[in-house]
C-alpha cells in the first residue's frame, strides 16, 4: 500500500526540526526490555534516540523525509562526537555563553565548528544536506523545522503583544497550581490573548505556516479552540517549571529543564547504545512490507494515522501487528483527528486505556487530545 501523506504533502524540507512528542510518557508505555526489537518514526530524532537509553535489542528508525532522516543521523554524530554540553548548543537548548548581541557571531561560529567535528560521521548525502546550510546550524538545529520557525514568529512577533517577558517567566516560575489557575484567569487569559492565539493557530495559519494543508484532510475539531483548552491545561494544572516543551515554545530555549535525549544523566546510555540503532528513509508502509511476522516489540508511531484515512489507517495497523510479536506494543497519539482500533481487531488488538489515560494526563507535550496505548494479543 502506498503511503498516502507522501502523494499531497511536500517532505523536501525540515518540518519539524525537534520531537514533540513526550518521551517521558512513551518510554513509561513501551516499557522497553533488553531483548525487545523497536520500530521508531525517526522525525527529528530525539525520541527515537531516547529509546536506546533503555537497551534494546535493536532499534529502527524509518521516515519517507529525507530532511529527517539527515536530523537523526547528525545528531547520532553529535552523540558520538561531542560532549554533553556542546551538544546542547549545537542543538540550540543552551548557549556557551550570555546571549548578546556582540556574543550572538561567537555562538553561531561555535555551532558550526562542533558541526565540522562531528560531519565525518555523516553519510555522504547527509553531509551534502547540511553543508548548504550552515546558516541554519549556526541558529541551533532544534531550530530551523517548518513547525519551529512558526513557534518562533509566535514567540517574537505575537507574544510580545499580550505579555511582558518578566510575565511570562513570573507564570513560568510559578510552583503553586491554585495561584497558576488564579493568574490565568485574572492576568493571562485576556481578551489580547484569546484574539490572537485563536487568529495565529488558526487551521488557515498553521496549514500554511506551521505544518502542511493536507495534514488537516480528516481533522474534526475547531483547531485553535482544542489548542486554547490544552495550553489551559499546560500552564495551570501541569507545571510549567517542568516543561521544557513549553519554554522552549515561550522562550527559544530549554533553559534549566530538558527533554529526556538530552538530559546529562541519559547521554551515556543513548551513546553507548548507538550501534543497535539503524535508519532508512522509506515510508513506513513500505519498510512493513519488507519484514517477517513476529519481529517487532515496541512501535513508537507518533502520530502518523491521523495523516491517512481510516481505511488506510485499518490496513496499516493490521500489517504492524501481522510484523509484531505477542504482547507488542503501539504507541502513538492523536492530535486533532480520532484514531484508535477497530472493534473489527479486537481479536488481535488490545488497548490499554488505563495506563494510556494515567499517562496523558502528565504529557508536557500538551496539543495533543489524546495518547493511545495498544497490546498485540
Amino acid at each position: 500500500m502506498p503511503s498516502e501523506i507522501a502523494l499531497t504533502a511536500n517532505f523536501s524540507h525540515i518540518r519539524y526540526a525537534q520531537c514533540w512528542e513526550d518521551a517521558d510518557i512513551l518510554l513509561d508505555a513501551l516499557d522497553i526490555q533488553p531483548h525487545h526489537v523497536c520500530l521508531s518514526i525517526a522525525s527529528a530524532g530525539d525520541n527515537t534516540l531516547a529509546i536506546l537509553s533503555r537497551s534494546p535489542k535493536r532499534v529502527i528508525a524509518v521516515d519517507l523525509n529525507p530532511a529527517q532522516i539527515a536530523c537523526l543521523e547528525l545528531r547520532v554524530a553529535a552523540y558520538r562526537e561531542l560532549t554533553h554540553p556542546e551538544l546542547l548548543v549545537l542543538i540550540g537548548s543552551r548557549n556557551s555563553l550570555e546571549e548578546t548581541a556582540e556574543n550572538h557571531s561567537k555562538v553561531a561560529k561555535l555551532r558550526i565548528d562542533l558541526y565540522r567535528r562531528c560531519r565525518w560521521q555523516l553519510s555522504p548525502t547527509t553531509r551534502e544536506f547540511w553543508d548548504v546550510r550552515l546558516n541554519a546550524i549556526a541558529q541551533g538545529i532544534g531550530t530551523v523545522g517548518k513547525f519551529e520557525h512558526y513557534l518562533t514568529i509566535f514567540r517574537r512577533y505575537i507574544l510580545p503583544l499580550i505579555h511582558s517577558r518578566e510575565d511570562i517567566i513570573a507564570f513560568l516560575r510559578e510552583d503553586n497550581p491554585e495561584k497558576r489557575k488564579i493568574l490565568y484567569e485574572k492576568r493571562w487569559n485576556n481578551w489580547r490573548w484569546q484574539l490572537l492565539f485563536r487568529g495565529f493557530f488558526s487551521q488557515f495559519v498553521l496549514g500554511r505556516m506551521g505544518r502542511d494543508p493536507s495534514f488537516f484532510k480528516y481533522v474534526e475539531d475547531n483547531i485553535a479552540s482544542h489548542l486554547l483548552q490544552r495550553t489551559r491545561y499546560a500552564i495551570t494544572t501541569l507545571n510549567p517549571a517542568e516543561n521544557p516543551y513549553l519554554h522552549w515554545i515561550v522562550m527559544g530555549q530549554h533553559l534549566n529543564v530538558l527533554p529526556y535525549a538530552l538530559r546529562p544523566e541519559n547521554f551515556e546510555a543513548i551513546r553507548s547504545n548507538l550501534d543497535c540503532l539503524e535508519w532508512h528513509c522509506i515510508a513506513i508502509e513500505d519498510f512493513i512490507d519488507t519484514l517477517e511476522e513476529t519481529t517487532i516489540d515496541r512501535y513508537n508511531l507518533s502520530d502518523i494515522f491521523e495523516l491517512m484515512s481510516l481505511d488506510n489507517y485499518h490496513q496499516l495497523l493490521k500489517k504492524l501487528v501481522r510484523v509484531g510479536r505477542s504482547k507488542g506494543r503501539l504507541a502513538y497519539w492523536n492530535l486533532l483527528v480520532s484514531r484508535s482500533r477497530p472493534e473489527s481487531m479486537a481479536h488481535c488488538l488490545q488497548p490499554l486505556s488505563n495506563l494510556a489515560y494515567h499517562l496523558y494526563q502528565q504529557d508536557k507535550v500538551f496539543f495533543y487530545k489524546n495518547f493511545i496505548l495498544e497490546e498485540i494479543i
